[in-house]
């Protein structure tokens, strides 16, 4: 059987930080961060139409915010986060428009609390199956798990490639900063959500997993998402010498401040190919913060 071609895809992750109105000594409102953080999505993704952008502590305006600038580039489109109707994007989104994306808010599985979604471009990629999975002993319905202090979910897409007609799985979450015993329990059932989707059809799909872990290497979390058998691994790991830009990707809003930590990550399956990894500056000669966390960008091959 003749193989498909290798197929390079850019992933990136990025906790922007939600709009508050208090905000920390440092942290510049959103309407000041919008256009820093708008210029990296831009940036990132300009030469390579199948990238992923996936981002956390994502607000409802700010998610209207974002898309409607994104879209704006290329077409004044409105897009479907700005409409109280439903939570969900259709399948098949205009594709005109450049960016659609996937998730819904944590609170109430429509817009109340934080989005952790998946932003794609519908011309390139097809959306075949969307959900949300709560990290919590309940995981259809909004809802807290174990020692967690909030909600936390994992936003699920399953995506073919309209040229190559590859299909790949893509995720995003966001665990807990208090609850050890979540974090541990959330990362369990995050590998038990890619071991299914691995299992489904023919062959095995290409997974991409990313995230705000609030978890280091030497901790719960990563541990169980790192270890031996599991479907996925750090694509930290696998970078060698093709790194760039900083190992720390939480870095408050201080310079001084608080300590930084490397707790975001992108993580592969099998069958995906790791060729390069940055780790993004957040504050430039402006003195203004994009986000107490750094954007990590990923360049992988889906091999053929």
């Amino acid at each position: 059987m003749k193989s498909s071609p290798n197929l390079p895809i850019r992933v990136l992750t990025h906790n922007i930080r939600y709009a508050t109105t208090a905000p920390f000594p440092g942290e510049a409102l959103w309407p000041i961060r919008l256009p820093r953080l708008l210029a990296e999505l831009r940036y990132t993704t300009l030469y390579n139409p199948e990238a992923f952008i996936c981002l956390q502590e994502v607000l409802h305006p700010q998610l209207h915010d974002i898309l409607n600038h994104l879209n704006a580039d290329v077409n004044p489109t409105p897009n479907p986060a700005s409409s109280s109707s439903s939570p969900q994007i259709p399948s098949s989104p205009p594709q005109s428009q450049e960016w659609a994306h996937i998730g819904v808010a944590r609170d109430d599985g429509h817009h109340a609390g934080e989005y952790a979604p998946i932003l794609y471009r519908p011309a390139v990629w097809a959306l075949q199956d969307f959900r949300t999975v709560w990290l919590s002993p309940t995981p259809g319905v909004p809802s807290k798990g174990w020692d967690a202090a909030s909600v936390r979910l994992l936003t699920i897409g399953v995506f073919k490639h309209r040229a190559s007609k590859r299909r790949v799985v893509a995720m995003n979450t966001h665990l807990d900063d208090q609850g050890a015993v979540s974090r541990f329990e959330s990362a369990k059932m995050i590998v038990a959500e890619i071991v299914a989707e691995q299992e489904k059809g023919e062959g095995e799909v290409p997974v991409f997993l990313a995230g705000d872990l609030n978890s280091e290497p030497s901790q719960e979390a990563y541990e169980v998402l790192n270890a031996g058998g599991s479907p996925v691994r750090d694509a930290k790991g696998e970078v060698g010498g093709r790194g760039y830009g900083h190992e720390m990707t939480f870095t408050g809003f201080e310079p001084k401040g608080e300590r930084a930590k490397r707790i975001d990550f992108l993580f592969v399956g099998r069958g995906v190919a790791v060729r390069g990894l940055a780790v993004l500056e957040s504050r430039f000669e402006d003195g203004v913060f994009v986000s107490d966390h750094r954007a990590v960008v990923g360049d992988f091959v889906v091999e053929g």
